[in-house]
């Protein structure tokens, strides 16, 4: 390499550690503020805990799934739609900061303008993480068994924590597209709700009528619980890992680009 080239090269990687380092202060700052508001804190557990007990002893009793027990099928569904309701989240903070001016008062600094979008994203990411462990812990005490092993759980949980990073880039696009609190969270629900409730989180797709059928076997929440349950439960979970994931990454890679394109609107 040329004394050019490496001189070229220099500035380059100081300024993706720029960049990465302005995105972690901002994260943290995120998550510190989060830790700050204790209703924050509670709704977010009572939430996907009352979800996760009012499927597994008011409605399972009335849903038949072949050949398993309902909170087995259950979980899988239960942890991706925690973190799809919880990306809504990302929207609102982000229109929260922008009609206090804490966005404007960023760009003013000295620091990389991706970094209020990824350290949002990365904190919720991290939100993600904490509320996914905390809902299998539930599982396990209201009688879900994890049949696949130590390493598959933690990627079927690894599965859904990335799902949800890329579920709150969209939510992302919409905070920043929409800017305003309440519409954001109005917005979060016209897309989560049906996402989530037309997909094999909480009955088989079988039991759908046909029509349905056909949106909800490409339902990226039904290729994502599929993954997730599949890896939990011990049975083959190749194809529809490779499919979950590609989700993901087809969703970021759309959402991204909007949210960036957006945000220096």
């Amino acid at each position: 390499m040329t004394a050019g080239a490496l001189a070229t090269a220099a500035p380059e990687r100081a300024a993706g550690w720029w960049a990465l380092s302005d995105a972690a202060v901002l994260a943290r700052r995120n998550l510190l503020h989060y830790l700050r508001v204790p209703s924050l804190v509670v709704f977010s557990i009572v939430t996907p805990v009352m979800f996760i007990l009012l499927f597994a002893y008011v409605f399972g009793g009335a849903i038949s799934v072949p050949g398993m027990r309902y909170i087995d099928f259950l979980m899988g569904g239960i942890l991706v739609q925690t973190v799809a309701f919880g990306s809504t989240e990302t929207g609102v903070g982000l229109a929260d900061d922008m009609a206090h001016g804490m966005v404007d008062r960023l760009r003013a600094l000295p620091m990389a303008r991706s970094a209020v979008l990824a350290g949002r994203t990365l904190a919720d990411a991290a939100r993600h993480a904490f509320m996914v462990v905390m809902m299998a812990g539930v599982g396990v005490v209201i009688g879900f068994r994890p049949q696949g092993g130590v390493a598959r759980a933690a990627l079927a949980l690894g599965v859904v924590v990335v799902f949800g990073f890329a579920l709150s880039w969209v939510s992302a696009a919409i905070g920043l597209a929409v800017r305003n609190v309440e519409a954001t969270q109005m917005a979060g629900i016209l897309w989560t709700f049906p996402l989530t409730f037309t997909s094999s989180a909480f009955v088989p797709v079988e039991s759908m009528p046909g029509w349905l059928q056909a949106w909800a076997g490409v339902n990226p929440l039904t290729v994502t619980v599929d993954a997730v349950r599949n890896l939990l439960l011990g049975r083959p979970a190749g194809a529809d890992l490779v499919q979950a994931l590609l989700w993901s990454a087809v969703i970021l890679a759309v959402f991204v680009p909007l949210a960036v394109r957006r945000s220096r609107a």
